[in-house]
């Protein structure tokens, strides 16, 4: 049997919701995996595995919102509510420490945090997320966020369609498993559990705070890992190179890795999960591990 096959699911009721998440791992130190935009726990499942395999307890959250979370009212997203929505699971875990790992959105809900409550991060590992997309980058986002709420006539025709977009290369099946999770059976057929209202809400309170106001809250061990291939063949980066020499110069401390992915490949990338794990058990003045 697998780490990921003894991924436990559960609920826990948060002051702002109820969250789901799924954990596993041995006795090691908490690690928290907090997706993506519009991105459920299952897109963890590949670094997830490792890190529990590795000892790590590892748990993995739904966004309020998003995958099997609570979809509570417009006005309780943005950054900070996210933020306190990982303490306060930390705090229900019994963890008096966690390291906190983000993907995406989850990378500067991660930054949030350490802003507000540093003493609660023993690392953080900011997944392809530090700075601001750019315009192009922020276009092709707003085209994934309209297909949320939209009805498809089989899960078979939704996966056809986003495997037309071209944004998630190369065509891993954690892709399967996550959609499987990601779609929910309603009358015509399927639609993504995501809440379009929430991920509108949290696009735009990223579009109009800068991030990289964040940066120096980065006073535990960080790591930013990079995927150096664009969303698309041509198109845009999350996180360019210009982007990336910023932050490093910024936060002196901050361990860079770049990984030959684009923004969706990165968290199936074998180089990703050996970076995280190396990272996580390297002896670093204020580490946890």
């Amino acid at each position: 049997m697998d780490a990921l096959s003894r991924f436990e699911e559960f609920d826990l009721q948060l002051s702002s919701g109820r969250v789901h998440a799924a954990r596993s791992g041995g006795h090691g130190p908490l690690v928290v995996c907090f997706p993506g935009l519009s991105a459920n726990l299952r897109s963890f499942d590949f670094i997830g595995g490792a890190l529990a395999e590795a000892g790590f307890r590892v748990v993995m959250v739904d966004p309020r919102g998003r995958g099997r979370s609570e979809s509570t009212p417009l006005g309780t997203y943005g950054w900070p509510a996210h933020a306190a929505d990982v303490a306060e699971v930390a705090d229900r875990l019994g963890a008096g420490s966690i390291h906190l790992l983000g993907w995406s959105m989850g990378a500067y809900v991660a930054m949030q945090l350490a802003s507000t409550k540093p003493h609660l991060l023993d690392k953080v590992v900011l997944i392809d997320g530090c700075g601001a997309p750019g315009q192009s980058a922020n276009a092709l986002i707003r085209t994934v966020i309209e297909r949320l709420g939209v009805i498809h006539p089989s899960s078979h025709q939704y996966l056809q369609l986003v495997k037309q977009m071209g944004t998630i290369v190369p065509w891993d099946p954690l892709w399967e498993r996550y959609f499987a999770y990601e779609l929910e059976p309603v009358a015509g057929g399927v639609r993504a559990r995501a809440s379009r209202p929430a991920v509108t809400e949290d696009f735009e309170y990223g579009v109009s705070h800068d991030r990289r106001r964040l940066w120096p809250a980065l006073s535990m061990p960080a790591l930013l890992v990079r995927a150096t291939q664009p969303l698309v063949p041509g198109g845009p980066f999350i996180v360019d190179e210009d982007e990336s020499d910023a932050f490093a110069q910024s936060v002196p401390e901050a361990r860079v890795v770049e990984v030959a992915a684009n923004h969706y490949g990165v968290v199936t990338h074998p180089r990703t999960a050996e970076a995280i794990r190396e990272f996580l058990k390297s002896d670093h003045p204020g580490g946890g591990s």
